[in-house]
């Protein structure tokens, strides 16, 4: 039976993907923060699962060691780990980038980027021990496209970081001829509490009517990305791959239908 771990998963999108894999039979490795918010995701699945396994890991991804417990705790419990996960990140408050204090940008660069790249290195080194290697994934998110807004641009530039970095790792591990993988999930706007909250709950951020309106036309709900993500991910796909849910022609359809089919997830 394979194993998957997913930080940042007692909600939203990482939640979602593990009730997904948990449904095509893997075992599930759950990590939060928040220890209340992990005990309660693990029974939720432990009620739905079929032939998987649910365990829960408390830990920062802003600590290296908090990210080597949950690996050696999957590992041990479960023997290898065939798919990682760098699920883990918080939305920026909506200010401009003077007016983020320094916590606030350590905190937003400690999780979004720094998680994603510590997480890469500890899930390789313990790959490269397994025989059929494993495959590691990293999510991209608002910024790693180029694109820029106001209020977003320390976590943009945290994303077209993680963007360059997975690219990066991605090429050395071919030049190594390395048996780990490793690729990009583009799941577009989640409609969740990320969308309107900011350092992972800390503080309320306060939409525009323009990005409400451009929320609606743009998200989705979790559920039905994480169906999209997973499928993508269980096909096996090669060093590199990029498994993108809001593609140009969906982007494109969804502005022209978008008068005639309204989609009022924030009002």
């Amino acid at each position: 039976m394979k194993t998957v771990v997913i930080t940042g998963s007692t909600r939203g999108l990482g939640y979602e993907m593990a009730k997904v894999f948990l449904r095509n039979g893997w075992n599930v490795v759950v990590n939060g923060v928040n220890k209340e918010r992990l005990i309660r995701a693990c029974d939720n699945l432990q009620a739905e699962k079929s032939s998987g396994s649910v365990l829960g890991i408390a830990g920062n991804v802003r600590n290296s060691e908090d990210i080597q417990k949950i690996m050696d705790e999957a590992v041990r419990n479960f023997g290898v780990v065939d798919i990682w996960i760098n699920n883990a990140g918080v939305n920026q408050p909506s200010k401009a980038m003077w007016e983020l204090t320094d916590s606030e940008i350590d905190s937003i660069l400690g999780i979004d980027l720094r998680g994603a790249i510590i997480g890469t290195k500890i899930a390789a080194l313990q790959m490269e021990k397994q025989p059929e290697g494993g495959m590691i994934y990293n999510v991209e998110g608002y910024g790693s496209n180029d694109a820029m807004m106001l209020g977003l641009d320390m976590y943009g530039t945290s994303k077209r970081a993680v963007t360059h970095f997975t690219k990066a790792f991605a090429k050395e591990l071919e030049q190594r001829n390395s048996r780990v993988k490793i690729g990009r999930l583009s799941p577009g706007i989640m409609i969740t509490d990320f969308t309107t909250k900011a350092l992972g709950g800390e503080q309320d951020i306060a939409l525009s009517e323009k990005t409400k309106n451009f929320y609606n036309i743009m998200g989705d709900y979790p559920d039905t990305v994480a169906e999209f993500m997973v499928e993508g991910m269980l096909k096996d796909p090669s060093n590199n791959a990029r498994i993108n849910w809001l593609t140009g022609r969906k982007v494109m359809l969804r502005f022209i239908t978008f008068p005639f089919k309204k989609r009022n997830y924030l009002k």
